[in-house]
C-alpha cells in the first residue's frame, strides 16, 4: 500500500493534457457550428437588404457585416442573377476563438431572395 502511494497524481498528471486536448477540440467543434449558424444569418439578411434596395450591393455587404461579429475575418458577394439576387457570406475559421488565428478553411452561407420592383 505504501508503495502506491502517489500514483494516482502521477496518472492524474499523464492524463490531465489529453483532456484538455478533449476539451479543446470540443470547442473548436462548437466555434465552427457557430461559424455555419453566423454565415447562414448573415447571408440571409444580407440578400433580404439588397432585394429590398433594389441593386444595392452596398446595402447587401452592410447587412451582413451587420449580422457578423468584428472579430470574424469575412467577405461578402451579391451578384444578381436573372430576378434573384444572390448573397454569398464567407467566414474564415478561427482557432478556438475570434480574433487571433484563423484556420485554413473557409465556412460559407448562401441566401437568395427575389428583387422587388420600385
Amino acid at each position: 500500500m505504501r508503495r502506491d502511494r502517489g500514483a494516482v497524481m502521477v496518472e492524474f498528471a499523464g492524463i490531465f493534457p489529453l483532456i484538455l486536448l478533449l476539451f479543446a477540440v470540443a470547442w473548436q467543434c462548437a466555434v465552427i457550428g457557430y461559424g455555419f449558424h453566423l454565415a447562414g444569418n448573415a447571408a440571409d439578411e444580407a440578400a433580404r437588404a439588397a432585394a429590398a434596395a433594389g441593386g444595392g450591393e452596398g446595402a447587401c455587404g452592410t447587412a451582413a457585416r451587420e449580422h457578423i461579429p468584428a472579430s470574424w475575418s469575412m467577405s461578402v458577394s451579391c451578384p444578381l442573377e436573372g430576378v434573384v439576387r444572390t448573397a454569398r457570406v464567407e467566414l474564415q475559421v478561427p482557432v478556438l476563438f475570434p480574433g487571433a488565428f484563423n484556420l485554413p478553411i473557409t465556412i460559407s452561407g448562401t441566401a437568395g431572395a427575389v428583387e422587388e420592383d420600385r
